[in-house]
């Protein structure tokens, strides 16, 4: 048994899949889609794990797995279904001309070697031997043929990252999925929180027939369990505060809980079961050479570089303020350094904010106002520059929101946030 077998981030957990906190959901999910006509909206963060839920609650073999990102018509979306379950769509035919003799003439019009437009006159003896295949094209009706595959077949269409497609394209779908589910055909979408209602929005006549089942992190003792289930079967005994340390660095994502187990198998020379019971290290140092190495795979840099510069300054100098350990620096890497002090948390209160940012300064500190408005100008600018929504700044609540577990682990161990 691998290390790799055993903590499969990006892959379906079959050895260390933890249950305990879904079977509710489990059964909410299959008692929906039993009695049909209905779309599922599947709401989580980043990394929850939501695909894995749906395979494990649908089984693998029943999941038509799509996603929204790089759609642009609902036929291209439909076409991915098509291709996933091999369905033919088009016919090929070949014709075989076989001649023999021999051939002159003359042709008018355009000409090439055996091909006229126009009048020909042709006599005399050739050999000619020419084979021809082509490809009947026609127009296809993707909404019938995807009813025509899925309806009835106990399959289930997984559509992730329905908030991907553009609002346009989310209205076709939409439309186009009301038609499919009244024909039995059982659909589930993802999208994340923020998004949650996607699906609705794009056509409010699906009203009455869309179920919502909401998903959160992870709290830290189902993370726990990952580790305990994996290890256990790699024979690597461990400290249970030190997996309780790992599992507050996954900050509430079973996916980067997966990496982080994996990688303190790595680092600690252990890629396969243990012939005899081997014990993990529980030390800062081993501690940190794990993040370290998990952080190799989480690439944040230029949002990070987005956020400490800011919007640019028009003429007017920021003030700067000097940090305990003698650094010089304005709001914006204040700001960054205190989103990545202990405790890690991924909401973050304005009066926790600025107690973390009031530890970091030696003499003043920045203004209420000028905190409120750097978070709300850095919320911006990392999501433009990540493409995605990663962080989020509420003005009414003044909450600092991080959507991604993973660019909190990079705040707080990218050695290129080090350096």
């Amino acid at each position: 048994m691998k290390a790799s077998d055993v903590f499969t981030p990006g892959r379906f957990p079959s050895v260390t899949f933890v249950k305990d906190h879904i079977e509710d959901k489990q059964v909410r999910l299959k008692d929906i889609l039993e009695a049909g006509a209905t779309v599922v909206s599947l709401s989580g963060p980043s990394k929850s794990g939501k695909t894995v839920f749906v395979e494990n609650t649908v089984g693998r073999d029943n999941l038509v797995h799509v996603t929204g990102s790089g759609v642009d018509s609902p036929d291209k979306l439909w076409m991915r279904v098509f291709n996933f379950l091999e369905t033919p769509l088009a016919q090929s035919a070949a014709t075989g001309i076989n001649l023999s003799g021999t051939l002159s003439g003359k042709a008018g019009g355009e000409t090439n070697w055996l091909v006229a437009k126009g009048k020909a006159e042709v006599s005399g003896s050739a050999s000619l031997a020419v084979t021809k295949s082509e490809t009947n094209g026609y127009s296809i009706d993707c909404l019938q043929v995807l009813i025509k595959e899925l309806s009835g077949t106990g399959l289930v269409l997984f559509i992730d990252d329905f908030h991907y497609m553009p609002r346009q394209v989310q209205e076709d779908v939409s439309r186009q999925i009301k038609e499919a589910i009244r024909n039995d055909v059982k659909i589930v979408c993802a999208s994340v929180p923020y998004h949650s209602d996607d699906v609705l929005r794009a056509n409010p006549d699906l009203s009455g027939r869309i179920e919502q089942i909401d998903f959160d992190f992870w709290r830290e003792d189902f993370l726990v369990k990952i580790a305990e289930k994996g290890f256990s079967k790699l024979y690597i005994a461990y400290d249970s505060d030190f997996m309780l340390r790992l599992a507050r660095e996954a900050a509430g994502s079973p996916q980067l809980m997966q990496t982080i187990c994996l990688n303190a198998c790595f680092e600690s020379g252990q890629r396969e079961a243990a012939e005899a019971c081997f014990r993990l290290p529980n030390t800062d140092d081993f501690f940190r050479k794990v993040c370290i190495r998990t952080c190799s795979s989480v690439l944040f840099n230029s949002a990070y570089e987005a956020m400490k510069e800011g919007p640019k300054t028009r003429g007017n100098q920021r003030t700067a303020y000097i940090l305990k350990d003698g650094t010089t620096c304005d709001v914006y890497p204040i700001i960054l350094r205190a989103m990545a002090n202990d405790p890690p948390k991924l909401t973050i209160r304005y009066s926790d904010l600025q107690e973390r940012i009031g530890n970091l300064c030696s003499g003043d500190t920045p203004s209420g106002s000028s905190v409120t408005g750097a978070c709300d100008h850095m919320a911006r600018l990392a999501n433009a520059a990540a493409r995605n929504c990663i962080i989020e700044w509420d003005s009414e609540s003044d909450v600092l929101d991080i959507r991604d577990p993973h660019f909190l682990f990079f705040l707080r161990w990218s050695e290129y946030v080090e350096r």
